[in-house]
């Protein structure tokens, strides 16, 4: 058995093979939604993973008004964030926050931002995250996948 021949195969920008996915945020609770999609963009799903390329999946998110919460997270769960002022700590809850214009779009994806690395490769990965309130979304062109989200661990 010759051993030289086995060699480790990095992904690099161009030989990345990047899908447009769809996935459907009815009934889903926000963590573990948020969860899975952070796995999908980072591209942990796919057998060429490699950490330190952006090789994931483009991932549209629908009927993301539907989200869930359990327990009493809506209301008492806290997001913090600092204006840079003296006395500028500022909080929000989830109810807060989906009160407000394009709030299931800011909610998820403050919830995504945190499960994926704070750098930035972090930062375009998470450009690669589409958040739509309703069912109709205008990536039809790409011909996005449907994947049924509950399918991955």
């Amino acid at each position: 058995m010759d051993t030289l021949s086995y060699k480790t195969i990095s992904a690099n920008k161009e030989t990345a093979k990047k899908e447009w996915v769809v996935v459907d945020a009815t009934d889903q609770i926000l963590g573990r939604l948020c969860s899975k999609v952070a796995k999908l963009l980072r591209g942990k799903y796919k057998p060429n993973f490699t950490p330190h390329v952006d090789c994931g999946d483009n991932v549209i998110i629908i009927n993301a008004d539907k989200v869930r919460l359990t327990g009493k997270k809506m209301t008492e769960r806290v997001y913090l964030h600092y204006t840079g002022y003296p006395g500028g700590q500022r909080k929000n809850t989830p109810a807060t926050i989906l009160a407000k214009p394009n709030g299931t779009d800011r909610l998820l994806r403050r919830v995504v931002k945190g499960m994926l690395p704070k750098n930035k490769l972090g930062a375009h990965i998470l450009s690669n995250l589409y958040v739509y309130a309703g069912s109709e979304h205008p990536h039809v062109a790409q011909q996005p996948k449907a994947i049924d989200i509950n399918q991955y661990k």
